[in-house]
């Protein structure tokens, strides 16, 4: 049985760290290093994803534009064409989008709203649950 992106969001929780499109760059990194990870969702009207911002757009937009950049908002320098999955995606399309397109975070949308985040690290951690079970269950067929 694959495991789904639901079965992994019941597992941790469906919490997601959002910012408005106007807080600046250097909020949303205070954010970034107090919450300890990788990106937030930037969420526009009714709570629907405009963009995402990662430590990487961070890297980029620094590096691009200097310091100075860290007063612009987070609008200027996010990361606008985001993909996401629903509930019913399987680990194996997710860990297939993330390689293709070298990211590490997806936004969990349904019906048009953000309902959650999906991080690499949760995609091993599946992975890698599925795994013991398989190895498991080989165990104690051959036990008998």
């Amino acid at each position: 049985m694959a495991i789904i992106v639901k079965n992994m969001l019941d597992a941790k929780g469906r919490d997601v760290v959002t910012v408005g499109p106007d807080k600046t760059l250097l909020e949303v990194a205070g954010i970034l290093n107090d919450k300890k990870i990788g990106a937030v969702v930037v969420t526009g009207m009714e709570g629907r994803i405009a963009g995402i911002f990662t430590e990487r757009d961070l890297v980029r937009a620094v590096a691009g534009k200097g310091a100075a950049v860290l007063d612009q908002p987070v609008k200027s320098a996010m990361t606008t064409s985001v993909q996401r999955c629903k509930d019913e995606t399987t680990v194996d399309e997710l860990m297939g989008m993330m390689s293709s397109g070298r990211f590490r975070h997806v936004p969990v949308e349904q019906d048009g709203k953000l309902a959650g985040i999906i991080s690499i690290g949760d995609v091993v951690k599946s992975r890698i649950r599925e795994i013991e079970i398989e190895a498991e269950q080989i165990k104690a067929y051959i036990a008998g």
